[in-house]
């Protein structure tokens, strides 16, 4: 699960530098950057989920 997190958090601030460059800059390369963290970030939410459900069953 701590591992899980650790990439859950690289990908949010890889998603908050690249959001904010498109943002503020209007870094068209940052926008695409940033909307592939947010399928990246989608798919490793719905992971924790899984195993945070199955951690709050085994305890």
């Amino acid at each position: 699960m701590k591992e899980l997190i650790g990439k859950i958090n690289a990908e949010f601030e890889a998603f908050k530098t690249d959001s904010t460059a498109q943002a503020e800059n209007g870094n068209k390369a940052a926008g695409m950057r940033a909307r592939k963290a947010s399928l990246s970030l989608e798919k490793l939410m719905k992971d924790f989920r899984k195993v945070s459900m199955e951690e709050a069953k085994t305890k």
